[in-house]
């Protein structure tokens, strides 16, 4: 329940494919609010089609924060990204009752709603050694390496995410102290109301849509904006689902139809990550976006708020 004068932000999240973007944008017309992009690589600029970032005409019918905001060499965190929006929040609540913020990065999202710990920003020297000796030396000397310096993150991490592997063990060497010793876990509390919407569909929907998906980005151009950037690739914010695929084909190591197939093989296999996620968030709203159309959808969030 509102609270009379009570600033509130409303979240729209999901899998990827599942149709966010059209609600959001009819959501924040009928709000008469800006979107905030929660999506961690359509923040980036020269990757519209592999980010299934908005449109020209989307972004022309709401005024959106955190598209084509960062040149592609530039590093960016979900830390970064919590003070980022924090202040813009500020601003915006200012002249705005309601806020939406939409994506499927689930990072971006806790850290907005819940608040991530405050671990330290790795400095330059430090990331290009790791990077270094990930390279040289394997994620499998890296893991040992983490179990000896931090037993307790070992037997919680994502063993094959080289990027959560590599940025503990950055932090234990930067302080001396253990990744776990700045985990609290503890939830921040928030100046504003925080309601959050999922959206889901029946899986064999979502994934016949991821397909359809990848098969229009590959007719939208998605090997030329691969190629593109492929000199690039070495960088973070292309080490993703769709680019990585591309940069296969290439290179020459596979051929362009199996690229295809495991390029949606990969986003379904992301799309049940993140369902497995949000799974475990019991403030989420579902929406059943396979049982709903949008405006059914629309009136069921405006009803909540």
């Amino acid at each position: 329940m509102a609270i009379e004068g009570q600033k509130t932000l409303v979240v729209l999240l999901g899998p990827t494919g599942v149709g966010k973007t059209e609600l959001s944008l009819e959501l924040a017309e009928r709000l008469g609010s800006p979107i905030i992009n929660a999506d961690s690589r359509q923040i980036y600029k020269d990757i519209e089609i592999g980010t299934a970032a908005p449109t020209e005409e989307q972004l022309k019918r709401v005024k959106h924060y955190f598209v084509h905001t960062l040149d592609l060499h530039e590093y960016y965190s979900a830390a970064e990204y919590e003070t980022d929006v924090m202040k813009l929040l500020d601003e915006l609540f200012k002249d705005n009752d309601c806020v939406v913020l939409t994506g499927g990065s689930m990072m971006y999202i806790d850290a907005v709603t819940k608040g991530i710990d405050d671990i330290p920003t790795v400095d330059e020297e430090t990331r290009n050694l790791l990077k270094e000796r990930l390279e040289n030396e394997g994620l499998d000397t890296l893991l040992e390496e983490l179990r000896v310096l931090d037993p307790e993150h070992y037997e919680i991490v994502d063993k094959k995410n080289h990027k959560r592997v590599v940025h503990a063990l950055e932090i234990c060497y930067m302080t001396g102290k253990t990744y776990t010793s700045f985990r609290t876990n503890t939830k921040k509390k928030r100046p504003f109301r925080i309601v959050k919407f999922g959206l889901r569909r029946d899986r064999a929907e979502l994934f016949d849509r991821i397909n359809k998906r990848v098969d229009t980005m590959m007719a939208d151009g998605l090997m030329d904006e691969a190629q593109r950037v492929y000199p690039l690739r070495h960088l973070n914010s292309l080490n993703t689902v769709g680019y990585k695929e591309m940069f296969n084909v290439i290179s020459g190591e596979w051929e362009l139809p199996m690229a295809v197939e495991r390029l949606k093989k990969n986003t379904r296999v992301y799309a049940k990550k993140q369902m497995t996620w949000f799974n475990h968030d019991t403030d989420i709203h579902w929406l059943d976006a396979d049982k709903m159309d949008t405006h059914a959808m629309l009136d069921a969030i405006l009803k909540d708020l």
